[in-house]
């Protein structure tokens, strides 16, 4: 895919290959350009990969269209541990279905607004947004103390 793309979202070790747009929504498809990760367990490189499943993840809007990026969560095997670790990718948190800026962005909104409003105007339900807010305040509230 074009490098302006690539430059433009600034996601660490992800291309950019296709995309898909709707009228509500455009869907980027990510490769991720390493081919092996340090074991979070033992820190031996393996480029031993297991397993590939793809995630949809949500990102910031660019003009008026939803973002979602398919993200490919690659699993490795560890042949020095015998274990199965999954890729930390530095651009969002393990099990999240966003992006770290996007929750960065909702935490801002959230803010300035209601959690209504914001679940409104993003598409997300209440309970998103709501969630999204309180681990983002308890982790700001954490670093003041």
């Amino acid at each position: 895919m074009d490098f302006h793309l690539n430059s433009l979202l600034n996601l660490s070790n992800a291309t950019v290959f296709t995309c898909d747009y709707d009228t509500d929504f455009i869907c980027l498809h990510l490769r991720l350009d390493n081919d092996g990760i340090s074991c979070p367990y033992c820190h031996n490189y393996t480029d031993n990969l297991h397993d590939t499943n793809h995630m949809l993840v949500r990102d910031l809007s660019v003009f008026g269209h939803l973002v979602y990026l398919k993200v490919p969560r690659r699993k490795f095997y560890c042949s020095n541990c015998q274990r199965y670790p999954t890729e930390v990718l530095d651009w969002m948190e393990k099990r999240r279905g966003f992006t770290i800026r996007y929750e960065n962005y909702i935490y801002s909104q959230v803010k300035q607004l209601t959690v209504e409003q914001v679940s409104i105007q993003q598409r997300l339900s209440h309970e998103q947004v709501q969630g999204i807010f309180s681990r983002i305040a308890a982790r700001e509230l954490a670093k003041m103390n």
